[in-house]
């Protein structure tokens, strides 16, 4: 056998192994997929209610050493519609304690009480969070109208209520798509399933 016909011979026998380690390696990670357990089950979204919100103006403390500034916002007064929970929010009540970070978003720390239809009384704290373009923040701040689609604002809400017909409040996690009004907030709650 000549030289040719032995570097023919051995470049086959290699192609043939680096088939056949490839044809093991699709071999093996079939197995590893059909062994892996199945994909987590996505959680569900169901709409519970929604909150208005009219806002006083923002009391603005200014910059903290930390390099975060402060904002005070007190709420007017609101309601609460949709299928699980009719109200409104009481007047005064709270507020939210924003925290504009230096990156330029704003951390939420909202505190009031809802008065339900039934009369009940309930607490509530949203922790969220707004960001957007610096351009976009800035039309927010300014109370003009801008696309929802244009900025992310989210929440998670927690609840405190009297034993009774209202108590499933502090038996579900909830999230809430929020967005800007002319004079507050209207946010769409979600019970996760």
């Amino acid at each position: 056998m000549g030289w040719k016909q032995l570097a023919l011979a051995a470049f086959a026998a290699t192609g043939l192994a680096v088939c056949g380690a490839a044809a093991a390696d699709d071999a093996s990670s079939a197995e590893q997929a059909a062994s892996a357990p199945p994909a987590p089950i996505p959680p569900k979204l169901e709409y519970a209610f929604t909150i208005e919100l009219e806002l006083e103006p923002g009391l603005y403390l200014g910059p903290t050493p930390n390099g975060a500034e402060r904002i005070a916002v007190y709420i007017r007064k609101g309601t609460v519609s949709g299928p699980m929970l009719h109200g409104t929010v009481v007047p005064m009540s709270g507020g939210d304690w924003a925290r504009k970070r230096p990156d330029g978003v704003l951390d939420f720390d909202a505190r009031y009480v809802l008065k339900l239809d039934d009369g009940s009384l309930v607490y509530m704290q949203n922790s969220g969070y707004r960001w957007a373009s610096a351009e976009t923040m800035a039309k927010l701040s300014r109370h003009e109208e801008v696309p929802i689609s244009d900025y992310y604002m989210r929440v998670t809400p927690r609840f405190e209520v009297q034993k009774g017909a209202n108590d499933w409040l502090m038996r579900y996690v909830f999230v809430g798509v929020a967005e800007k009004t002319p004079t507050g907030n209207r946010i769409n709650y979600y019970i996760v399933r």
